[in-house]
């Protein structure tokens, strides 16, 4: 499988008006297949896929069918999934053969994956042999492993060869990839033992032995390996790519920094969305799809609220003979919300970027400890004034006062320790720590206000 990235000369552009967007609805409407096709030729893919994305539904299924109209492979592969696997549904098997065998493995195995099993197996049986079996490996391997990311197009070479029958290799030999940066060196068992760069091996006398300038593997990526944990060491290393390899420390494959890329940016998105419990919901879902993946959630926050107004139903008869606490407790209550969901924010990110180790889990409890205490002691005297203006009594000062730092403490350390017990019973942190840190800072805030109320007061 080859992609072939032909953009030098195409036109980019990084917003299309929707003047330009109504002229290619017209165009689909009136059949101009040639149109469409010489447009998108003319542009970067993302664009050509930026256009696609902004046509409704209709529309798109009508230039998928325009007789002579074929999406080409680069601009199908731009596409995010919910359109990719909409278009899917109105391409024949042969359009889709052809996309995939002209796709570089790790965008063929992205697309083959979102297929369901009936389309996926009759693709499949339709690809030639080395290819089926390339997709078939990689489909094996648990979907978020390296082996999902990497692709299996990359340039090894014997370490006993020199630069100038390695530039003779490369010149000659059709199967390499289009693009490359490093040239893998490998032993007599396929194990690689070092890289060197693309551009060193062309600064370099052709009679010079490849062993001699390359640089020594330190680092290989199991076939296996989360690819979280793949992108955390090409962040650390700062590196451009990577040999994977098999349980056999064989060379199968190369990861490179655009596909880690990708795995972060959908991770940080997965990781927003699952903090607001919604999922992978994307915008392109249906009205019913969308309410069944957030009522969960929100059923749960419902009970969770419910568990807080017990707590404020124990103290009616306070509340009644001082209104003036009812008025307040939702200040407390909401500032140790903030503050809590400010930490775990921060807690969820260290967790996904591996900072937050067992050397360091100490410090930074109690730094956020620290914290809270801080800001609770700021907003307390902020908070005081206020009320002191507005209600002119000192005992209700004092008594939010010292509520607002209880629950600055308790959103600060409950912020943080949530998520990490949670990653200790492998549950995603990113999507159930936040209705917990909320119902604890909810229920201290009203226990505490209340309760201190109710001493003071009455």
């Amino acid at each position: 499988m080859t992609l072939v990235r032909k953009i030098k000369d195409k036109n980019v552009n990084f917003e299309f008006n929707k003047e330009y967007i109504k002229v290619v609805t017209d165009k689909i409407s009136s059949n101009d297949t040639n149109f469409i096709s010489n447009s998108f030729k003319e542009m970067h893919p993302a664009d050509a896929a930026d256009i696609i994305e902004h046509l409704n539904e209709s529309d798109r299924e009508k230039l998928i069918k325009l007789n002579n109209f074929k999406i080409d492979p680069e601009v199908f592969v731009e596409l995010n999934e919910s359109i990719q696997t909409e278009i899917i549904n109105y391409l024949s098997k042969d359009s889709i053969v052809f996309i995939l065998k002209n796709l570089e493995s790790d965008d063929a195995i992205k697309i083959i994956e979102n297929l369901d099993e009936k389309n996926k197996n009759n693709i499949l049986s339709s690809l030639p042999p080395k290819d089926r079996f390339a997709l078939l490996e990689s489909l094996s391997y648990p979907e978020d492993s390296a082996a999902r990311i990497m692709q299996r197009e990359f340039t090894a070479i014997p370490s006993n060869w020199s630069v100038g029958q390695t530039i003779d290799y490369l010149r000659e030999n059709k199967d390499l990839p289009e693009e490359f940066l490093e040239i893998f060196i490998v032993d007599s068992d396929f194990k690689p033992i070092g890289s060197v760069p693309s551009s060193k091996v062309l600064r370099t006398s052709r009679d010079t032995k490849m062993q001699s300038i390359m640089k020594e593997s330190q680092l290989s990526i199991p076939v296996d390996m989360d690819r979280e944990e793949v992108a955390n060491i090409f962040e650390n290393y700062n590196l451009n790519s990577a040999c994977v390899i098999d349980k056999n420390n064989k060379l199968v494959g190369m990861i490179t920094s655009d596909d880690v890329l990708t795995v972060l940016k959908e991770e940080a998105e997965e990781d927003a969305l699952r903090l607001a419990g919604v999922g992978d919901e994307e915008i392109t879902d249906g009205v019913i799809k969308k309410t069944k993946r957030r009522f969960n959630w929100l059923l749960l926050n419902l009970l969770t609220a419910i568990v807080a107004s017990v707590v404020i139903g124990f103290f009616k008869e306070d509340i009644e003979k001082v209104v003036a606490l009812a008025v307040l407790m939702p200040i407390v209550a909401s500032m140790g919300g903030n503050a809590g969901m400010q930490t775990l924010a921060v807690t969820i990110r260290t967790i996904a970027t591996n900072q937050l180790t067992k050397n360091n889990f100490t410090q930074n409890v109690l730094k956020e400890f620290k914290i809270g205490i801080l800001n609770g002691v700021i907003f307390a005297i902020i908070s005081a004034i206020v009320v002191q203006f507005w209600f002119q009594d000192y005992t209700l000062s004092l008594i939010i006062s010292i509520s607002m730092v209880l629950n600055m403490i308790v959103a600060g350390l409950f912020g943080i320790l949530i998520p990490i017990s949670l990653k200790r019973f492998n549950i995603d942190p990113a999507i159930a720590s936040s209705v917990f840190v909320t119902t604890i800072t909810d229920v201290i805030g009203f226990l505490s206000f209340l309760g201190i109320g109710a001493y003071f007061l009455l």
